[in-house]
């Protein structure tokens, strides 16, 4: 299964009769999955269906979906249902004053279910084209998810070449001389001669204490193992596919941690350069990963 990226944008057109209609998506990174639809009046149930279908196609970013419909002849004339209307200004007045409460306006009455009505040619020709629009939502999901997986396909291409440049330089590390025990064993006598200049009346047995410390912080076997299971790891991952941004995205947060610390413990030029490129790498595969679903 190959991943997808949470950044895309589809676009889909109909018309029925003298109506036109439009569908549009733009999706970009989110934390979770964030539906924010708009749909003309009238089309309300348009809006929660586009919701439905956009929670079961994808399961992260921010979705802007935005519906237009135009016609030739202009905007359907609505009538006022005045008997309901009337009714409703009735009960108004029947109403305690009170300063909490702000007076009825007509605009808020009008905009109550019922009070606005449309003629039945009117709702015959919007029902037309809301039976259109609904094939056209399944038509820019799918091209949505087809964006958002060609841009994912461009995704696995760059984080494949980040785990295998981590991957080179964690070997590097592992094989570079400074980790021979010739080369360890001269930086510690350096350390401790360093050592015992700076307080001539250590004891032999704080001497012996300090030596083991900085012979466990000049060694990076730990730090070098983790790094080669966390390249097998993101190796399994990308072979998945799928949804598995959070996972790439925990995943490098360990490569991260990994390669300061080797960094810290470098203890040498050459470990030094090669700990500061890994963590280069680290960074900007995350930054990579911030895009995948």
């Amino acid at each position: 299964m190959a991943i997808e990226s949470m950044t895309g944008f589809a676009r889909v057109a109909g018309t029925v009769g003298i109506h036109a209609w439009a569908w549009e998506i733009r999706s970009v990174n989110g934390r979770g999955l964030d539906a924010r639809v708009r749909v003309p009046p009238g089309f309300e149930s348009i809006a929660e269906a586009a919701r439905k279908r956009i929670s079961s196609a994808f399961s992260r970013g921010t979705l802007h979906v935005n519906l237009t419909v135009t016609s030739d002849a202009g905007p359907p004339r609505p009538r006022i249902n005045e008997t309901a209307l009337a009714t409703l200004l009735e009960a108004v007045s029947r109403l305690p004053a009170s300063d909490a409460i702000r007076p009825a306006s007509y605009d808020g009455l009008l905009g109550i279910r019922g009070v606005v009505e449309f003629t039945e040619e009117a709702q015959d020709a919007l029902a037309a084209v809301e039976a259109s629009a609904l094939k056209g939502l399944e038509a820019v999901v799918l091209a949505l998810k087809e964006a958002r997986a060609s841009e994912g396909r461009a995704l696995e291409a760059v984080l494949c070449g980040h785990r295998d440049s981590i991957a080179r330089l964690t070997a590097e590390a592992e094989s570079h001389p400074a980790r021979g025990v010739d080369a360890i064993r001269e930086r510690l006598a350096t350390q401790l001669q360093a050592l015992m200049e700076a307080s001539p009346a250590l004891d032999p047995q704080r001497l012996h204490q300090e030596a083991a410390l900085l012979a466990v912080k000049a060694d990076i076997r730990e730090e070098v193992d983790r790094l080669h299971a966390h390249v097998a790891a993101l190796r399994v991952l990308l072979d998945q596919g799928g949804a598995i941004g959070r996972k790439l995205d925990f995943l490098s947060q360990e490569f991260g941690r990994e390669a300061s610390t080797l960094c810290a413990k470098a203890g040498d030029a050459g470990l030094s350069r090669i700990g500061l490129e890994l963590r280069t790498v680290v960074d900007q595969m995350r930054e990579q990963v911030q895009n995948v679903e």
